[in-house]
């Protein structure tokens, strides 16, 4: 049974359901469920399915032939007779075609081609055959469905999407996959008979993110920290080389793209285009430019413009959760530990970590957060703000401003605990001192709620009536 993705399956439902032909583009981080998506809303109604070699591959590199043979592979064990291999992708395709029409009973055809950007090989001319193959073929069968599915979010965003040749405005949907929210890995885990408190779902999802493909290799009877080792840190463990596998499947020059995740790793409110040119000593210009709009289409980085600066400051941060993980604690660290996440449960590295990976999961599910608050209907803008400090007057750091269209500013507070916070007298004083810093950067009309974002909650005390408003990690997990 396919967890969420409610409105995903309805829209390919109500476009089987169309009477014209239809092209569907599906795409989304890899290992985030597409194929998974497609295979299950059309379980026994597939006509015809493919899927491109991976061009991840140490051993040879992927060319066309390869591409070639395997699509021919697949028109044989869809029925065609057999014949000899096409030699250029427009053959193929004139396979396919031929194929299509030999099997039409008057049912609807889906034709179902997993991860096209990676048949796209050099001097192929793949996209030129693709195009001639739909506009000559494809939108004249009513009967037609055509699913495309890729991970190279920016090929296809590129090649399909803004297509600006033969493929302009051919696609009839469109469709970006998202992770898991928590809500739903909540649901995954009790589907496959996990049992796992909030608490280690919200740290969970710190490591994981929500990708489907990551969660399903949890297992039954093992505590949160014993999968994170399984996983991670014992020997032979799965996800080990996860990292290095997924940008190699996904861009030609990998590691150009995890230099540039690297070095936002290291900082978590993130770097200008310009900041990261100087730390990798490359230009600032066009190439680099094209390589954070493909991270950013990928969804392993985010951009924003800071609180008080200019809408022409865009800044860059890492905002993939896997990623966050992998280069904090794998990444040439050469852990020798098979159970070190066991027994480092409540070492200050951890729980530095936590804290800083919760404020990024609370800014993923701000939605939820404004739905708690109330304001879910009131347009806004997120982002963290660091003030300088200088020899007068010291510096703040506020972990997100929820600037809100009704002239407030919700300044949020984030406590990844095991039990209710209490603040004490230095943490009031502390938020005392970054209101007043923030009002002076607001207009008079501007008023300032002050909101804890937290795990279990608030203890009431002496120092608790600091927060006017609090929510609490239940909400992050509500429908």
């Amino acid at each position: 049974m396919i967890i969420g993705r409610k409105q995903e399956i309805e829209e390919l439902e109500n476009l089987y359901q169309s009477d014209k032909a239809e092209f569907v583009a599906i795409y989304g981080r890899r290992r985030v469920g597409k194929t998974f998506l497609v295979k299950e809303t059309f379980q026994g109604r597939l006509t015809f399915y493919h899927t491109g070699l991976s061009p991840y591959d140490k051993e040879h590199r992927i060319t066309m032939r390869d591409q070639l043979e395997t699509f021919y592979s697949s028109l044989m064990h869809y029925g065609m007779e057999e014949s000899s291999c096409p030699k250029s992708w427009m053959e193929a395709f004139a396979m396919l075609g031929n194929l299509l029409d030999s099997m039409d009973d008057g049912r609807r055809q889906v034709v179902f081609i997993d991860e096209l950007p990676w048949m796209d090989t050099a001097r192929s001319k793949f996209l030129m055959a693709l195009e001639h193959f739909w506009n000559s073929w494809g939108a004249w069968r009513d009967r037609v469905m055509l699913i495309v599915c890729g991970s190279a979010t920016s090929w296809m965003l590129d090649n399909l999407i803004n297509s600006k040749g033969g493929l302009y405005d051919r696609l009839t949907w469109q469709m970006k996959l998202a992770p898991f929210t928590l809500g739903e890995c909540k649901e995954f885990f009790e589907q496959k008979g996990i049992a796992m408190s909030l608490y280690d779902l919200t740290e969970c999802y710190m490591v994981m993110g929500g990708i489907p493909y990551y969660l399903n290799y949890f297992r039954q009877g093992k505590s949160l920290a014993q999968n994170i080792d399984m996983l991670f840190f014992s020997r032979n463990a799965r996800l080990a080389s996860e990292f290095q596998r997924l940008f190699g499947s996904l861009f030609t020059n990998p590691d150009d793209y995890m230099a540039i995740v690297r070095l936002l790793a290291r900082r978590h409110t993130g770097y200008t285009r310009d900041d990261i040119a100087k730390n990798l000593s490359v230009s600032s210009g066009g190439s680099l430019s094209k390589m954070l709009e493909a991270l950013a289409a990928s969804d392993f980085i985010t951009t924003y413009h800071p609180f008080g600066k200019s809408r022409k400051e865009v800044w860059y941060k890492l905002t993939d959760f896997f990623c966050q993980f992998y280069l904090r604690f794998i990444d040439n660290q050469q852990v020798t530990d098979d159970a070190f996440w066991l027994h480092n449960q409540n070492t200050p590295r951890l729980n530095t970590w936590r804290g800083l990976a919760f404020e990024q999961l609370c800014f993923s599910h701000v939605a939820k957060i404004k739905k708690a608050l109330g304001i879910e209907g009131v347009a806004s803008a997120e982002s963290a703000w660091i003030v300088r400090g200088d020899e007068e007057k010291a510096g703040a750091q506020m972990d997100m401003l929820i600037d809100r269209a009704d002239r407030v500013v919700n300044m949020c507070e984030m406590k990844f605990l095991s039990k209710a916070f209490e603040p004490s007298a230095r943490d009031e004083q502390t938020i005392r001192e970054r209101v007043a810093t923030l009002q002076e950067h607001l207009s008079f009309k501007h008023s300032i709620h002050t909101t804890l974002v937290t795990t279990v909650g608030l203890k009431p005390g002496m120092h608790s009536g600091i927060f006017q408003q609090v929510v609490t990690m239940e909400a992050l997990f509500a429908k």
